[in-house]
Parts: structure tokens; C-alpha cells; sequence
């Protein structure tokens, strides 16, 4: 690995477990000239909030992290996720310490465009697990990832987990969310090291050094508390060695220094997110002792232990519906896991609401894979952006309002290529009494925000089982929207319902309006469609399940009519008009349109009243198609 440095300088020493912590203390100090020579190079960066926590990674990636370099996917593995994202100058040194890049590639490429080491660690490099950078994550997706490893622990895939925290992310909740849940699944492969360097980004943190708060915090989550020198080897090295043998997930409390190693700068409030200048980074070189090469061999997994995780269940027959018959949607997605259940690779996790999504159909025969998360929405899908980034496919439920909550977790997850599933149930006014704010009305708003993603919106039962199946196989972030309520069968048993796909439900070669719909607003049309055809109009009723994509081709073709209705349980913001709104003007449609949406601010009332108070009933979209007929009736008289 020797030609991988730059101009091929040769390596001064190699460093191994069994080094001597003054070697281990060079390796500090070439960590901390490093993340200080790319981020000048670069005019940007952190580095002084990687040189706080220099000392802690020498130890740790010397003496304690087991990890083949050069198989980054080996299961048998050790995790190391930078929650503190903005130190990637720190971990971008450790690559390089570790030959896993070269140092050329570091200084000359760190937050230049087009480069794999961005500002914040992304899965761009095959040694990050997931995105970090918006602080209080990485410990809650590490609660996933060493959940993962207990998952296996039968097929000897054993590895541990280490997280590197800053303490201004400590006063995020999702924070606390993540010991509770490592300390509730007895994660006693899990460690997280707290950089408390006393400062955050425009002065000192909450609890500054007080290691003793920080202690009785995390010991009343129930994790081990291990306050200590972040600075001393030995210390160090001990605590790390401590929490691989405890019970218990633990939290080193590692009290540090902002700058460290460089007088002019350490502990100073004035250097976050500042690149030294060319001459101070020449000084500080100086201080530091220079540069230095040496390369890091640290323990190697056994290569006898562990195996990627098996994508291969049975086959699957999808639960069947009579149609016509009244089923809930979010039902037929419950009996769709519990018949996806063979699939090693899959798991469910829910909110504290498994007997209203129905995922506590998965749990009863499933309960290894199935996880409560109780009502912690972002330690939900942080623990399945975990389990994604080692090989699962997690499916995430809950009330469809509350992922509002971990809409941030959903946006990182994208940035971490994550292959996560999320449903949201009891959808916009038609949950009824329960109130606005139950209701979710802006999720299908937040969904097709986040990149790449998938939105799909069954209408009844019988799709809301295949698309189920679907969103199991689908990669990136997909959203299964669910209503509460039973509603007819429209659709019979084998219909297939591709992404990207709709359906026309009713149509003639003289239709005088299109009317467009999906989930709850599906059966409006077509009870809306029966009236219009009794006063003599032609409706055509499209059930636009996959929201996103759209199917551009079928709506732009369907609203060659006279008039559009567009009609969705969801605000006016951001949902299915808005989608089918951008198509037509791709197309140049002039055909008039009204968008039916919920645009006032609901009360409890029963869901057929919800409905019509929202102005999304059947009998609102007969009007909305009159009045659009009517406005045309006078051009075609003269005409």
C-alpha cells in the first residue's frame, strides 16, 4: 500500500495494536497536521474541531478498531460514525493514516468539486456508513447498525459500534432518544465517545466541562458514564478497552480542547469552521512537529466470521380481497408484511401505533425482526437508516402527521443512499373526529421533497397489498401513503400497479372532463362520475396512485378533455395538483382546471363530513366540473 502515498514518499512507521502509546502519540499529532493541511488547501473546514478529538481517534483506530481497510464491506467489520460530521477533517486523516486514501488525494481534492471527501461525510466513500452533518444523528443510526450486529449475533457476525459525538449536539433530544433506545436493546456493542471540547459554534456549550452533569445524564439512561482526559493516552486507551467488556452501551465523556496542539488557536471561541491561513498552518505545522507519514494496521477481523446478510425469501402470495367488499388500506398493508415475513433481509419497525398501522401483524409472526420504537419518531427511522446501511430493508410506520417529526432523518437518509420504506397512515380530514392535528396534510409535500424519493398513494386494498410488496424491493427512500378508513375493493386480486404507473377507471371516447384523483379522493370521483353521467356529462376518473413519478404520458393524454378536476386530501402545497399541474404545463394543456384540496383549517367531525367540509367530496367535484362546462358553453355558441 506504500504507492498509494503521495509521490510515493515512503511510510516513516507503521502502527499496530501492539505499538507503544509515544508512536500512538505521533499518530495524534499527524491526524491533527493533516485535517489542518487539507482544509487550508481547501479554504474551508473544521479542523479544530478534529484536533480536540485527535488523541481519542489515534487510540481507538490504533489499538481498538477492528477494520480491514481494504474489504470495507467485510460484515465482520467494526463501525466508526462521525456524528460530528463537520470534523470530517479529523476522518479524512485517518484514511489516509490507514493507506485506505492517499495523501495526495487528501489535500488536494478535500471540498473540491467532484471529490468523494465532501464537507460532511457521505457513503460516497465505502468506509462512511451513512450521511452525518446534521448533528444528533450518527448516534441514533449507530443504534441501528450495532442493533444489527445483535440481530446476527447466531451467524458469529460480531462487531462493535463507535460513535464520535460533539457535545453541542448533546442538547439535541434525538440524542437522548438513541441511549434510550441502545440502553432498551442492551447494546453492549455500541460506545459512543463524547468530544466535550467546551465550545460550539459561537461559544461555549451548555454544560461546558462538566463531566460530572454530562455523567448523571447519560447514567440515567442507563448506559455506563466514563468521564475522562481526552488528552491522555492512557486514559483513553483504558476506557476503550472498558467499554468492550461491560454489559451495557457506554458513553466516554473525553474532556478535550478546541484547537489542541497549536497554542495560538487552542481553546479559542473564535476558530469554528475556519480554515487557518497558509502562514498560521505553517506555524502550526511547525508546533506539531511536521509532517509525518506513518501508517496505521490496526486489529483485523476474523475472516472466518461473519456473511453478508441473504436478499432471499420464500415466495410470496399477496393477501387477496373480494372486490367490492370494504377493507382499510393500511389493513391489506399489515397482511402484505406478515406475508413478506420470510425475507431475511426485511424488517418492520413502528411508533408505539402497531395496532392501528397493522404492522403488529409482521410482529406476531416475526417478532425478531419487528421493533418498537415507541413514540420516538427519529430514533425510529435513524435506527432504520442503521439497519439499511448494513444490509436490511427496513419498512418504518407510524401516523403519517408525526413523520413530520423525523422529516430531517428521512432528508439525511437520501443523502446517505439509504433503502428505507416509510408509511404514514391515517392521512389527511378523512381520520374525522380526531382533529387537525392528527391529520397529516402536508406529507405528501414532504415526501416528494426529499431526492429521489418514491410517493405512492393506493386507493384501496388490493393496491395497497402490491405496492407494499413493491416498496420492499424499491431502492432509496420510498413513501407508502395509507388511508384509515375501509373503502371498496376496486381492483381484483393480481393487478399490477407499477411505479410510475395509474389507472383509468372510467372513460369514454367523448369525455367532457378528467377528473383525477388518488387514495380517499378515488371513491369521490367515481361516486362523483356516476352523478355527472345521470346530468348527462362524460367524466373520465384517473386514480393516480404513483404521485411520485407521475404517470406524465397518461395524465397529460386524459386531460385532453374539456375541463380538469384535480381533487386531494392533502393541502394545496406541494401534493398530487401541484405534481399533475407541472405536467400539464410541460405540455402546454389549456384545458381549464380546478384544484380541489383541503384549503381551510379542519375541525372533528365524521370523515364523510370531513370530506365535505373540505371541499373534496363527490359533491364538490360534480360542481367544480358543472361550473368548468358552464364557463366554456358560451365559446362553443359562438363557435
Amino acid at each position: 500500500m506504500t504507492e498509494r502515498v503521495e509521490h510515493g514518499s515512503p511510510i516513516d512507521k507503521t502502527i499496530d495494536q501492539n505499538t507503544d502509546l509515544a508512536d500512538v502519540f505521533n499518530l495524534a499529532q499527524q491526524l491533527r497536521v493533516d485535517a489542518i493541511r487539507c482544509s487550508t488547501a481547501a479554504g474551508s473546514g473544521h479542523p479544530t474541531s478534529g484536533m480536540s478529538a485527535a488523541d481519542v481517534m489515534a487510540v481507538l483506530m490504533a489499538r481498538h478498531l477492528t477494520y480491514d481497510w481494504d474489504l470495507p464491506d467485510n460484515p465482520g467489520n467494526d463501525h466508526l460514525i462521525f456524528s460530528k460530521g463537520h470534523a470530517s477533517p479529523l476522518l479524512y486523516a485517518m484514511y489516509a493514516a490507514a493507506g485506505a486514501i492517499s495523501e495526495d488525494v487528501l489535500v488536494t481534492t478535500y471540498r473540491r468539486a467532484g471529490s468523494a471527501l465532501e464537507g460532511h461525510p457521505t457513503p460516497q466513500l465505502p468506509w462512511v456508513d451513512a450521511a452525518t452533518g446534521s448533528l444528533g444523528q450518527g448516534i441514533g443510526i449507530g443504534v441501528g447498525v450495532a442493533l444489527a450486529a445483535r440481530m446476527r449475533e447466531a451467524e458469529h457476525t460480531p462487531y462493535r459500534v463507535w460513535v464520535l459525538c460533539g457535545d453541542s449536539e448533546m442538547a439535541e433530544g434525538s440524542v437522548w432518544e438513541a441511549l434510550d433506545a441502545a440502553r432498551r436493546h442492551e447494546l453492549a456493542n455500541y460506545t459512543v465517545i463524547v468530544d466535550v471540547n467546551r465550545l460550539g459554534q459561537r461559544g461555549p456549550t451548555e454544560l461546558e466541562w462538566d463531566l460530572d452533569a454530562y455523567a448523571r445524564r447519560v447514567e440515567a439512561f442507563g448506559a455506563q458514564a466514563i468521564p475522562i482526559d481526552g488528552h491522555d493516552l492512557a486514559q483513553i486507551d483504558a476506557a476503550l478497552h472498558s467499554s468492550a467488556t461491560t454489559t451495557r452501551p457506554t458513553v466516554i465523556l473525553a474532556k478535550t480542547r478546541k484547537g489542541r496542539g497549536f497554542s495560538e488557536i487552542e481553546n479559542s471561541p473564535d476558530w469554528h469552521g475556519k480554515p487557518l491561513p497558509a502562514e498560521m498552518a505553517e506555524r502550526a505545522i511547525a508546533e506539531l512537529g511536521g509532517v509525518r507519514r506513518l501508517r496505521v494496521v490496526g486489529p483485523l477481523p476474523d475472516s472466518e466470521k461473519g456473511k453478508p446478510i441473504s436478499h432471499q425469501g420464500a415466495d410470496v402470495t399477496l393477501p387477496s380481497f373480494e372486490e367490492g367488499g370494504e377493507v382499510a388500506p393500511r389493513k391489506a398493508f399489515g397482511a402484505t408484511l406478515a406475508a413478506l415475513a420470510d425475507r431475511p433481509d426485511l424488517v418492520v419497525l413502528d411508533a408505539e401505533v402497531g395496532n392501528s398501522t397493522y404492522t403488529n401483524e409482521f410482529a406476531k409472526v416475526c417478532p425478531d425482526r419487528f421493533f418498537e420504537s415507541y413514540i420516538a419518531e427519529q430514533q425510529m427511522i435513524a435506527t432504520a437508516v442503521g439497519l439499511s446501511a448494513v444490509g436490511y430493508k427496513p419498512i418504518a410506520a407510524t401516523f403519517a402527521a408525526f413523520l413530520t417529526r423525523a422529516h430531517d432523518f428521512i432528508r439525511m437518509g437520501a443523502i446517505s443512499r439509504t433503502n428505507l420504506a416509510v408509511a404514514g397512515t391515517h392521512c389527511g380530514v378523512e381520520i374525522g373526529e380526531d382533529g387537525p392535528s392528527q391529520m397529516a396534510l402536508e406529507d405528501l409535500a414532504m415526501m416528494r421533497s426529499v431526492h429521489g424519493s418514491t410517493v405512492l398513494y393506493p386507493a384501496d386494498a388490493t393496491a395497497a397489498a402490491a405496492l407494499t410488496a413493491t416498496v420492499a424491493d424499491l431502492p432509496g427512500i420510498s413513501y407508502l401513503r395509507l388511508t384509515r378508513g375501509a373503502y371498496p375493493v376496486l381492483y381484483p386480486h393480481g393487478e399490477e400497479f407499477p411505479v410510475g404507473g395509474s389507472k383509468v377507471l372510467r372513460h369514454s371516447e367523448e369525455d367532457d372532463v378528467t377528473v383525477f384523483a388518488a387514495g380517499v379522493t378515488v371513491h369521490e370521483a367515481l361516486k362523483a362520475q356516476e352523478e355527472l353521467q345521470g346530468l348527462g356529462v362524460r367524466a373520465r376518473v384517473v386514480d393516480l396512485y404513483s404521485v411520485k413519478p407521475l404517470d406524465h404520458q397518461t395524465v397529460a393524454q386524459a386531460a385532453r378533455t374539456k375541463a380538469v378536476v384535480i381533487v386531494e386530501d392533502h393541502h394545496p402545497e406541494g401534493g398530487l395538483g401541484e405534481a399533475v399541474m407541472a405536467t400539464l404545463a410541460d405540455h402546454r394543456n389549456q384545458a381549464p382546471l380546478v384544484h380541489l384540496a383541503v384549503r381551510h383549517m379542519p375541525d372533528s367531525r365524521s370523515a364523510a363530513e370531513q370530506l365535505d367540509a373540505a371541499g373534496i367530496s363527490a359533491r364538490h367535484i360534480v360542481r367544480a366540473a358543472q361550473r368548468l362546462l358552464s364557463d366554456l358553453r358560451p365559446a362553443d355558441a359562438q363557435a
